[in-house]
């Protein structure tokens, strides 16, 4: 008895070959997103989890003036703390034979005698700097490989003013800079940035820091309050210039992994139960079809002796296998997508190894969903089975009854042919049907529009912030804060057309009892160089007073424009806390009156005079002679946006190279020229999956639709031939109802991808970027074509079936 069924199994698999690998290929890509997401995720997380651990990546970073070395005991006894690294660390301007621009290096200290207890290094190749040797240096690997550096090359730095030459004795990794970002980058240009590390020693000498450290790094024991622990170091190092402890989440490197697992994470959320839902409504048409055509065969094997469950367990092992092959298929795809995936992060992250994670329950819980969803899409179809006596089923079904729906009265009616009634009336009699139909099919261009979009945002994007923000065509940083008069000395570099300042300080933003560590910026209230721009884009002027923060700051600080935010100055001079009593926030109590004493760090009380629209970081912007005021300083500034004649760029590089006031530099050119190239081939790679993955849901739904339609009405299509309509007149009522299906399906699929793109944004915010949400009108023209391609090749496969059709084997009466 088993043996017959499943013999009738492969005749009916060998039967719908078609139909089944349209829905196994559908299921493919649902289990390969899943395998890619999932894996990827896995192996970005587990990889760097194990990386942090085995070199000992820190916990809580601070940065500070200069501390006497002995203050490292003191940070020890602080509660919470496992273990702490004192360091100098400190930037620098390199030059690079061969390369007109300069580059920005970051030089960072070692200890002399013994290992680092934290942020250990990989050794690649080479040795670490020795003690006694202030020219030998190791370099991170992205920086050489941009090189072609190996151990033995030499470059030159210009290190506290003064200008030497280093040799490379060692090619390293370090888990502080498995992202690695220079000065003003919105991407790694490896050429253009380096890590150096440097014996203890040398670098103390070269920046007047012997017995001294102006950076700390700790571990902390595993119960330990991160927030308590950063307060107590803030406090310690309030004296000797700290600027403020920060914790692991926004250490530069890690926040931007984080960022990329956040990707990874929605596409595994977003994406795979898509394709499910789309497979689990194929089968359940087609299955549902297949059960209706063969009703009598299972009344006759129901009065055969066969049980219910024994011919359900049939049909679903039908559905089982085409889900099979789907999984099969999946898992294939799934895993060389996945590498491929690690190897462009292998590329991007500068990890010592990042092997694709092939663990056994990925691919367990990407069987497990299919197969229950090819399960829940058949559940309504075996029921039938199940319910279906054996009397009835033997009987044929009872016609259908055709009636006027009504609408055949309407005016516009009247123009259509009765062949295109046909197919009009076929889909208002099946509306739960053609609806589901239409959906499936809006799926696929709602997948289009989210991958093209992309290309829309970042274009906007790169509008936004190269073109109306930041128009300058390099930016300067100085080694330490200079006098305003600096920047008639910047104005007479060669080639300089504008020069406009800027000053950095870093500062503790509270509301309540919300509160972010962030920079603000103090730009020229009339900049014309780096702009500040209104929610509605447009250039504003920075008021005389108050602060101008980015929606995202707003958001964070939970403030609106008007609101009184707190300023804790983390740097220069921190004064008591002092406010025009109209300033003050409306509050009273012992906790106001600590505050206004100052018997805490130095504290503003800043009026929120503007909220502005920002893509990238935390921004906030004050007007720079305001916050000059603010520090109780004269006219400072921490560097210069500047423009140049680019007929004399080589000229000025030059220059800069030589300037010991020079810190970085950063380079809009540059910087876009990179930014591109790298948005350029994610985004172009995101695409083409997602191109490949809407056509194959396009062509399984539209053809599936088709099929059954086809086995449906092959009788009154069979009979409208004998009756002498032509090939053409009869395909016409399939096709029409296909372009029907399409019709509505191409609109909604625009309202679905509108959905898919805005949740896109909303899951892939976070303080280090968002997406612009913008959507061009070509990019739904574009995604309405493909799949109109998809369907049109899959109508034609069909329309060639109905060329074909046996009219007498069809016409055939059932016996």
């Amino acid at each position: 008895m088993v043996a017959a069924l499943d013999r009738k199994l492969l005749r009916d698999f060998r039967r719908l070959w078609g139909q089944a690998l349209a829905i196994a290929l559908v299921m493919a890509a649902g289990v390969a997103t899943l395998i890619l997401a999932v894996g990827a995720y896995r192996s970005l997380e587990e990889t760097r989890a194990a990386y942090y651990e085995r070199y000992r990546f820190a916990d809580v970073f601070a940065s500070l003036k200069r501390a006497p070395a002995a203050v490292e005991q003191r940070i020890l006894t602080i509660p919470g703390v496992a273990a702490a690294e004192t360091r100098i660390v400190e930037f620098a301007l390199l030059d690079i034979e061969g390369m007109v621009q300069p580059a920005t290096g970051i030089a960072i200290s070692l200890p002399d005698y013994r290992d680092p207890r934290l942020n250990r290094l990989y050794l690649r190749s080479g040795r670490l700097p020795q003690p006694g040797r202030p020219d030998e240096v190791a370099v991170n690997e992205a920086f050489a490989s941009a090189h072609g550096y190996a151990p033995g090359a030499t470059f030159q730095a210009i290190l506290n003013g003064k200008k030497r030459t280093l040799s490379i004795v060692g090619i390293v990794l370090s888990p502080e800079y498995i992202y690695a970002l220079g000065p003003g980058d919105l991407i790694p240009d490896n050429s253009r940035f380096g890590v150096l590390w440097m014996s203890q020693e040398a670098l103390a000498a070269i920046f007047d820091l012997e017995g001294a450290f102006n950076s700390v790094s700790l571990t902390l024991l595993r119960h330990a309050s991160e927030a308590e622990v950063i307060t107590r170091l803030d406090d310690l190092l309030e004296r000797y210039g700290g600027t403020g402890a920060y914790g692991r989440k926004d250490q530069q490197s890690h926040a931007f992994i984080d960022a990329e697992l956040k990707q990874l994470e929605a596409m595994a959320k977003v994406i795979p139960p898509i394709f499910l839902f789309v497979s689990a409504f194929l089968i359940n048409i087609t299955l549902t079809r297949l059960i209706a055509l063969e009703r009598e065969q299972i009344g006759l094997l129901k009065a055969l002796g066969y049980a219910p469950l024994a011919i359900v367990w049939h049909y679903l092992k039908l559905t089982l296998a085409i889900a099979v092959v789907g999984i099969l298929i999946g898992f294939v795809a799934g895993t060389w997508l996945g590498q491929g995936m690690t190897r462009l992060y292998a590329d991007f992250f500068n990890f010592p190894f990042l092997i694709f994670k092939h663990d056994p329950d990925i691919y367990a819980i990407a069987a497990s969903v299919t197969g229950i969803a090819a399960a829940g899409g058949a559940a309504r179809a075996l029921y039938a089975v199940l319910a279906l006596p054996p009397a009835v089923a033997m009987a044929p079904p009872a016609p259908i009854r055709y009636r006027h729906l009504g609408v055949e009265h309407l005016p516009l009616f009247r123009y259509f042919t009765q062949l295109t009634m046909m197919a009009l009336r076929h889909m208002i009699r099946w509306p739960v049907r053609t609806g589901l139909t239409v959906i499936g099919i809006a799926m696929s261009g709602a997948l289009l529009v989210t991958a093209f979009f992309t290309l829309d945002s970042m274009e906007f994007l790169i509008d936004t912030m190269y073109f109306r923000t930041d128009r300058q065509d390099a930016t300067i940083a100085f080694t330490h804060e200079r006098p305003v008069a600096v920047m008639q000395a910047v104005e007479h570099l060669p080639g300089v057309l504008a020069a406009e300042p800027y000053r950095s300080v870093a500062v503790r933003l509270r509301h309540g009892h919300l509160h972010r560590k962030l920079t603000i910026i103090g730009k020229a209230a009339d900049a014309d160089l780096s702009r500040v721009l209104g929610l509605d884009l447009a250039a504003i002027k920075l008021p005389e007073t108050g602060l101008v923060m980015s929606e995202n700051v707003a958001e964070a600080l939970g403030v609106r424009r008007g609101d009184i935010v707190e300023v804790e100055i983390l740097e220069g001079k921190r004064g008591e806390a002092r406010a025009p009593e109209s300033e003050r926030p409306g509050t009273t109590g012992p906790e106001r009156s600590e505050i206004v004493a100052g018997d805490r760090r130095g504290l503003r009380y800043v009026p929120v005079t503007e909220i502005i629209q920002s893509y990238m970081g935390l921004m906030v912007f004050i007007d720079i002679d305001a916050l000059n005021d603010m520090m109780d300083e004269g006219p400072t500034v921490s560097g210069a946006y500047i423009a140049f004649d680019h007929a004399r760029t080589d000229e000025l590089y030059g220059t800069i190279k030589d300037l010991p006031s020079v810190s970085s530099i950063s380079l809009q050119n540059a910087s876009l020229e990179k930014f591109r190239e790298t948005i350029a081939q994610n985004i172009n790679i995101m695409t083409t999956v997602y191109v490949v993955l809407s056509v194959i849901i396009a062509f399984g739904v539209v053809y599936n639709s088709a099929r059954i339609q086809l086995s449906e009405r092959a009788r009154s299509f069979a009979s409208l031939r004998v009756l002498g309509f032509t090939r053409a007149e009869v395909s016409h009522v399939l096709l029409t109802e296909l372009a029907t299906l399409i019709g509505f399906a191409i609109p909604l699929s625009w309202a679905f991808g509108y959905a898919f793109a805005w949740a896109t944004v909303q899951g892939f915010q976070s303080d280090l970027y968002r997406i612009p949400f913008v959507i061009e009108t070509n990019t739904y023209a574009i995604s309405s074509l493909v799949v109109l391609a998809a369907a049109a090749v899959s109508a034609l496969i069909v329309r060639r079936r109905i060329d074909r059709l046996d009219l007498v084997g069809v016409l055939k009466a059932r016996e």
